[in-house]
């Protein structure tokens, strides 16, 4: 039981508690028979609570593709409700947006610096590219989020996306309204779209990748011939159980809807939902426990299979959103390139480093907190270093390790930002990473 702590009128656990599988139906109650029996909506909920239902689908759709989940609440969201004013959204971009007049070429930026002074997590989201458009829910963004304060009496939900986190260093306590997420560099959490949460900062500050996707919800890839195991396992996946908030005091409350950001003042803290049960609600998962795949004789396979997770489109087999890692990982294929290979492709990649080193870029430049842009149909690879590294070496298998990096991939031109365009992280000199490729060719020899 999550009783409260009469001091603090929080949660008096000071461990976040999970429940596992992912999409799994569940129910949780951080007093006892808060959550009631066989029914959603009784008359009268136990403790006076209110009974109100947050849908993340459509009330028609398929019953496998149907989100939705039953809070047993202090105050229904409606209670929780105020006069809205605009506030300045900073950096924070939504698409569709202008992207910068860059000719179409590779992108990097070294890892953007944390600020000076407090600033608080929303603030200290930096939109790095935008894709789609949010109001007919299609494509994503990318961003960086630079914080350096708790957010103290402030809550955010997101009406127009579910948000992906990625810390790259320092890390997160997610207090949501389904429950308390600890959240560390090599771990991702995904709150659904419509969730209140607030974002604390255990060490002090944090910096990471934050992915909004304002599409289908993301979910597990299907591993076709893979079969039934490896890749991401569902029971690795976990969501908290119920802790709440009875807390009365000032609390600003800021809404993400129509690509704008609205404010309101709040008398109590909205974070009150005492029980729920559904398979809509925030998770999170380790990454180390990604289990993967690949070749074990020679060539490569398509780097679909390190996709953790996957939102779909309409297009069988194109995804709106795929979240692709490269963990660590055994090498060991014959007489073969084993880096990634040169290419082109209908699919834009916004890449990020979590820790180590990126096989496919050992020149230096590409360090952890870096992040960078190949977009459609725009060509990259290797660099030099490591193209003259793997061609030479004598294989044996060998075992990445102490690596970690990882892909937002859309079937959508990613659009990049003035800020990001005009950073002084902007490394101008990666648009021309591939002229230092030696020439190799020569007629007389095979």
């Amino acid at each position: 039981m999550n009783a409260l702590d009469p001091q603090s009128h929080r949660t008096a656990v000071p461990e976040a508690g999970y429940m596992s599988g992912f999409g799994n139906g569940f129910e949780t109650e951080a007093l006892p028979g808060a959550l009631p029996i066989g029914r959603n909506s009784p008359q009268r909920c136990a403790y006076g609570l209110y009974a109100e239902q947050i849908s993340g689908s459509a009330f028609t759709a398929p019953r496998a593709q149907n989100r939705r989940s039953w809070l047993y609440r202090i105050r229904p969201t409606v209670g929780h409700w105020g006069q809205f004013a605009p506030l300045d959204a900073g950096h924070w971009l939504t698409a569709p947006s202008a992207g910068a007049a860059l000719p179409p070429a590779p992108l990097r930026w070294d890892p953007l610096p944390l600020p000076e002074g407090r600033v608080g997590f929303l603030a200290g989201i930096h939109t790095i590219t935008t894709a789609g458009d949010a109001a007919s829910q299609t494509g994503m963004a990318s961003h960086i989020y630079l914080a350096t304060a708790d957010m103290t009496d402030e809550v955010f939900y997101n009406a127009d996306a579910e948000m992906l986190f990625v810390p790259q260093q320092g890390a997160l306590r997610l207090r949501t309204e389904f429950g308390l997420i600890a959240l560390a560099p090599g771990e991702i959490a995904v709150i659904p779209r419509g969730v209140k949460f607030a974002v604390d900062l255990p060490d002090g500050m944090a910096r990471g990748y934050l992915c909004e996707n304002y599409a289908s919800p993301l979910t597990l890839p299907e591993r076709g011939p893979i079969g039934a195991n490896c890749l991401a396992n569902p029971r690795d996946f976990l969501t908290p159980v119920a802790a709440f908030e009875d807390r009365a005091a000032p609390t600003r409350m800021v809404v993400k809807w129509g690509g704008r950001l609205w404010t309101t003042m709040l008398a109590q803290s909205p974070l009150d939902v005492v029980a729920w049960h559904g398979n809509y609600a925030p998770y999170k998962y380790d990454l180390r426990r990604f289990a993967p795949v690949g070749p074990i004789l020679f060539d490569h396979a398509d780097p679909s299979i390190y996709t953790v997770l996957s939102s779909a489109s309409e297009t069988p087999g194109t995804a709106n959103l795929d979240f692709v890692i490269f963990p660590e990982r055994w090498m060991v294929a014959e007489n073969t390139f084993r880096p990634p290979w040169y290419h082109m492709n209908v699919m834009s990649e916004f890449m990020g480093l979590i820790y180590g080193v990126y096989d496919g870029k050992t020149g230096g430049g590409f360090t952890p907190g870096a992040f960078s842009l190949h977009n459609t149909m725009l060509p990259h690879g290797p660099d030099a270093n490591a193209f003259e590294a793997a061609s030479g070496v004598t294989l044996a298998p060998h075992k990445l390790t102490g690596t970690l990096a990882f892909m937002f991939e859309t079937r959508f031109p990613q659009q990049v930002s003035a800020f990001a365009a005009s950073h002084p992280a902007r490394q101008h000199a990666y648009t021309d990473y591939g002229a230092t490729l030696a020439r190799h060719f020569d007629p007389a020899r095979r």
